[in-house]
């Protein structure tokens, strides 16, 4: 089960260091077991103010937008169409968002723009990475991505989608495009700009989801849970939403294949983890409507799952809710009770809930007119402080007669209702 985990900050940011391959290899599984055991517990129970990053420097889920040519020097022909084939074709530039952050020329041309993979498709390339000092950082004969999953880095998963097949292409990326500020440990470091030598090898339909089998339907889903969990890990939490709505559709899809139960248990346990983790997503990007159906989902499937309790809990609090959202954390930790995250939230709601209760009075004895025992006579103070027949003060306390709000309101709405009767009696009348 996956309802219980640690924090974020047990765990290892050796994640950081993955390849351009990243999650879509099977070596991974290998290179990284303690994050893929941990499923979902990379983002549970975290200390972390939301609102405190800095999100204006993410990648947004860019699309490609029509293509148009940028001169890059003297040396380049100036208009020749990058679509066009032909040997000019290869000495051009494509400036592919129109922003100089991601460009791609054609080395070798392809077979013609009718052979250009499309999105869904799962392609195969040959790869070569490059830092601007012309280091190679990342070789692979055969890389095999589903394209416009983002499955790899953006600026690759864009340009290929520009390519032919056969063609050979030339890529400038922007770090942003890449792995940004982060970079990747050892070899690519923080802000780094990369080149990228791609050949497109092959693009053939993805497989359809009704005719797998239940081991490789758990499989699919698990590999873009997890490049989800790569994205959540770098801070790019909308494309760690796309992921994990990926996977979902996936888990979810319709089947022409009988499952077995432990198949059947299995696909619920991923998408247990894919709704924790899209909800935690949610919940770093002020989404708290999407966050809190995440949690829900969750919910209706594990009623003492403690990461959809916790999270769900700071949404309502989030949202000011904290007469219903103190009851589900005391749920939660109620599962965990050395949890010192859910105790620390808890107290700080508890302490938000008390401020909330005292203007709310405070605004009611305003609007009765009633602004306390101050205003009370002096004679009416001094009798109040005095309990029993002889006038004794009772172990040395004062007690202090009041009446409570709520009366005063409800005594208050009792005499408005009398009159508007006598007021509709007397017009019958």
């Amino acid at each position: 089960m996956a309802s219980k985990g640690e924090g974020v900050d047990d765990i290892s940011l050796d994640w950081a260091g993955t390849s351009i391959v990243d999650l879509t290899s099977p070596e991974l599984e290998k290179a990284n077991p303690s994050l893929i055991d941990s499923g979902e517990d990379f983002e549970v129970l975290d200390n972390d103010e939301d609102g405190d990053e800095d999100l204006s420097g993410l990648p947004p889920l860019e699309d490609v937008p029509p293509s148009k040519t940028k001169e890059d020097g003297a040396g380049d022909a100036p208009n020749t169409p990058a679509e066009e084939e032909g040997s000019e074709a290869t000495q051009e530039w494509l400036d592919v968002l129109g922003s100089g952050l991601l460009k791609k020329k054609v080395l070798v041309a392809g077979h013609g723009r009718e052979s250009r993979p499309v999105k869904g498709q799962d392609v195969t390339v040959q790869l070569k990475a490059m830092l601007e000092d012309g280091t190679v950082v990342e070789e692979d004969p055969k890389l095999t991505f589903t394209l416009g999953d983002c499955d790899v880095i953006q600026g690759l998963d864009l340009c290929v989608q520009l390519m032919e097949m056969g063609e050979r292409a030339l890529i400038i990326s922007d770090a942003k495009y890449c792995y940004g500020p982060q970079g990747k440990s050892p070899d690519i470091p923080p802000g780094a700009n990369l080149a990228l030598e791609v050949e497109l090898l092959e693009a053939r339909d993805a497989p359809d989801l009704e005719l797998l089998s239940g081991k490789e339907k758990i499989e699919l889903a698990n590999r873009k849970r997890e490049r989800g969990n790569f994205h959540y890990q770098r801070a790019d939490y909308v494309l760690a939403i796309n992921s994990y709505d990926i996977a979902l559709k996936i888990v979810g899809s319709s089947s022409k294949v009988d499952f077995s139960p432990e198949e059947e248990t299995e696909l619920m346990e991923v998408k247990v983890k894919c709704l924790n983790n899209l909800a935690a997503s949610q919940l770093k990007l002020d989404h708290y409507e999407a966050a809190l159906r995440s949690c829900n989902q969750v919910l209706e499937q594990q009623p003492d799952n403690i990461k959809a309790l916790f999270r769900k809990g700071k949404v309502l609090a989030q949202q000011g809710e904290y007469s219903e959202a103190i009851p589900i954390l005391k749920a939660a930790l109620k599962l965990e009770p050395s949890n010192k995250t859910i105790h620390t939230e808890l107290s700080k709601l508890a302490r938000k809930h008390a401020d909330q209760k005292s203007v709310e009075t405070e605004m009611y004895r305003k609007m009765l007119g009633n602004t306390g025992s101050s205003n009370l006579p002096a004679k009416c103070k001094d009798k109040s402080s005095w309990v029993g027949g002889k006038g004794e003060r009772s172990g040395g306390f004062r007690t202090k007669q009041s009446i409570p709000w709520k009366w005063l309101f409800g005594a208050t709405a009792v005499a408005l209702g009398g009159v508007a009767l006598s007021v509709v009696i007397a017009a019958r009348n």
